[in-house]
């Protein structure tokens, strides 16, 4: 299902640490197609320049932070952390208000911005998977299971 305004609440989706500006331009367009609120960085390693296709910077605002501290979490909105272990994704139920954090790709989501994170979902995959293509899996299984 295509996301729809009608649907109650909203979520965005971030990288802590990313060092790849393909990564950051591949969830961007996921969270475009998906319907994202934004999309965030904190941490960014990467060097400043686009490799998104869409334009999805037209209809998706990005935020930059330094750090995760910067960032401001909106009233009654869970942050969920990406990470493995975690709960299985085919079992979780997506908060109405989210922001969804992944991990750099070398070094994943830090102990310390874990136990920041209200929720842990996983994608099951039995090995770890490219952070935006994670990404985009855990974008999708919100909108499927709000279609049903």
């Amino acid at each position: 299902m295509i996301y729809s305004p009608s649907q109650r609440g909203y979520y965005g989706v971030g990288i802590y640490g990313t060092k790849t500006v393909a990564n950051v331009g591949t969830l961007w367009r996921s969270a475009a197609n998906m319907g994202a609120a934004f999309i965030f960085t904190v941490g960014r390693r990467f060097p400043r320049q686009t490799s998104d296709t869409l334009k999805a910077w037209k209809h998706v605002p990005y935020f930059e932070f330094d750090s995760f501290d910067e960032f401001r979490v909106p009233k009654d909105c869970v942050v969920v952390g990406v990470e493995q272990p975690g709960d299985p994704l085919p079992t979780f139920k997506h908060p109405e208000r989210a922001i969804y954090l992944l991990g750099a790709e070398d070094h994943g989501i830090p102990p310390e911005l874990l136990d920041r994170c209200q929720e842990v979902v996983e994608v099951p995959s039995g090995r770890c998977l490219n952070v935006a293509v994670a990404g985009s899996i855990v974008l999708y299984d919100r909108n499927a299971k709000a279609a049903s």
